[in-house]
């Protein structure tokens, strides 16, 4: 079996006449500086924006891997601020219940007068105002609720009641028409209570810890 045969092509090809009707460009083995400079430069640009195309790749990646941790980690961030508020929130009553006590420890009266202040409008025209309370406060404070009373134009009788069934520091004041009452245990957990309905009603969409960091 014959294979095809190939052309042979030449350089440089003659006319009938010994002219020259055809040459092969020879490859260029000598360049100017200037385009020696052209071809540098060209190369440049053609590698820095190479260069600048791949970095530019790379941070789209890396925003894209930013994007999608933060997406990851919001939640958990918010869960974290939402318990971070109930453990200032529980510190903070922590600390008020202990104030609250020393204070009535030092002035175990002064929640009566001013009850008793507060009142002045209900009482001034009733025949008689009852204190019971708990034995430790009601000893002693009979002649100072009625000066406090005279002190707010009340003129009825004032009586005052020890009652063992009442919690330390705990009273009720009955005017007749009307009843006032104080209980510090009593008065610690509404405060409690109402603070845990807030915080459960503000959930997990609470304003940010960090002002200015809402996006």
């Amino acid at each position: 079996m014959s294979e095809a045969l190939q052309r042979f092509s030449f350089d440089t090809e003659f006319d009938s006449v010994g002219r020259v009707a055809r040459e092969a460009q020879r490859p260029k083995r000598l360049f100017p500086a200037e385009e020696v400079e052209a071809i540098r430069a060209a190369a440049f640009a053609d590698g820095e924006r190479a260069a600048l195309a791949s970095v530019a790749a790379q941070q789209a990646n890396a925003l894209t891997q930013i994007a999608m941790a933060c997406d990851q980690a919001l939640p958990r961030l918010a869960e974290v601020a939402h318990e971070h508020r109930q453990g200032s929130a529980a510190l903070a009553l922590a600390c008020a219940r202990a104030i609250a006590d020393a204070a009535l420890e030092k002035f175990p009266q002064a929640p009566v007068l001013a009850a008793l202040e507060t009142l002045a409008r209900e009482i001034d025209a009733q025949p008689r105002l009852v204190l019971s309370a708990d034995p430790a406060l009601a000893d002693g404070i009979q002649a100072l609720l009625e000066e406090t009373a005279r002190g707010l134009g009340f003129e009825g009788a004032v009586v005052v009641k020890p009652d063992g069934a009442f919690a330390r520091h705990a009273f009720t004041l009955d005017f007749g028409d009307g009843q006032a009452a104080f209980d510090p245990a009593q008065a610690a957990g509404r405060v409690t209570l109402a603070l845990e309905a807030a915080l459960a009603a503000e959930g997990l969409h609470a304003e940010p810890l960090i002002p200015g960091s809402e996006s």
